[in-house]
């Protein structure tokens, strides 16, 4: 086999946004793959906000990328060449991939999918890790009640819109934040949310007070920050707060933000909980199985927000910190 492989490796660590000088685009041959292991010929690369913590060298809850090595990525794509039992030449399968055209990996750590029954994107997004964030966060954290009010950041993005639908589902009133008038229309007209507000043109404290009157009883936070400050002042009592993520803090280059509002917990009765997806790897099989039912049924709206081409990775990845996606934002490689 003669191909041709190439792929961005971390070439330093970031401060701040990343930049063109933290990358390293490499071209070398694809191996052959060992006993157990696939070649995998990438289709699509996700880009997720976690991506610019694993650059992080500090403590986390997965090992950092190490300088030199192929930026860590899900990603979805064809399998060319198997030594795995379970899998064939032609499969599609989806896993930690990498930022490059073709991957080796172990025939344990991909999962296969099926084409036929969604678009590859959607296996990377609403029944990928994104859709699974927002089910286990949602359901198992947050516990949301039929008749209470759900308040999502970042609602627009690829997991927060996932939230807000199911919260819709299990009978809640939702309202979501997001950056711009189109996004917040987007929430409302085609996603179903009963409320958005309009971070960048609103006060969010004042339209919390105005949308959620009663006060806020689930809040899923994928921004930190002073959103999630203004969300702390307005909670229910019993209110739960998940926390997902701070993309507003991602590229701070001084101490994080913390809330200044936490003393909200104590006076309702409320719980602030963080996770990350992988704590319910166990259960993915049961989220997915529920979720492609509400997608089969047109109760789950997919979106995939899709550029082109391995070469645009870097500004690509940039999109996300400056809230310019709407719904998943996936990396095109080749024709599927």
């Amino acid at each position: 086999m003669d191909l041709v492989n190439h792929q961005f490796r971390l070439a330093a660590r970031p401060v701040g946004l990343p930049k063109p000088s933290d990358w390293q685009y490499t071209e070398e041959p694809v191996p052959e793959p060992g006993e157990g292991e696939v070649l995998v010929k990438l289709l699509y690369i996700s880009l997720d906000p976690a991506m610019r913590g694993w650059m992080n060298d500090g403590r986390s809850y997965i090992a950092p990328v190490g300088i030199g090595e192929t930026m860590r990525a899900l990603a979805a794509g064809e399998v060319l060449v198997s030594n795995h039992p379970g899998l064939a030449p032609g499969d599609h399968v989806t896993g930690l991939l990498g930022v490059q055209e073709y991957a080796v990996a172990n025939g344990n750590a991909v999962m296969k999918v099926d084409p036929a029954l969604a678009p590859l994107p959607v296996y990377l997004g609403t029944l990928g890790m994104p859709g699974m964030t927002a089910y286990f966060g949602l359901l198992e954290i947050g516990r949301p009640v039929a008749g209470e009010t759900v308040v999502v950041s970042g609602a627009a993005g690829a997991v927060g819109g996932v939230v807000g639908q199911i919260a819709k589902l299990k009978g809640c009133r939702v309202v979501g934040i997001a950056g711009g008038a189109e996004k917040c229309r987007y929430l409302t007209e085609e996603l179903g949310f009963d409320a958005a507000i309009d971070y960048k043109a609103e006060d969010v404290l004042a339209g919390l007070g105005e949308h959620c009157p009663k006060g806020i009883d689930v809040y899923f936070d994928n921004v930190g920050g002073e959103i999630l400050d203004a969300a702390l002042a307005r909670l229910a009592r019993n209110a739960r707060v998940i926390i997902c993520g701070a993309i507003s803090q991602y590229n701070a280059t001084g101490a994080v933000a913390g809330p200044s509002n936490y003393l909200s917990l104590l006076v309702n009765h409320a719980s602030m909980t963080g996770f990350v997806v992988s704590d319910y790897g166990d259960r993915y099989v049961e989220g997915a199985r529920e979720m492609a039912g509400w997608l089969a049924d047109g109760k789950l709206k997919p979106r995939e927000d899709i550029a082109e081409g391995l070469e645009n990775f870097p500004d690509t990845l940039l999109r996300l910190f400056a809230g310019e996606n709407t719904g998943k934002l996936v990396l095109k490689l080749a024709a599927d």
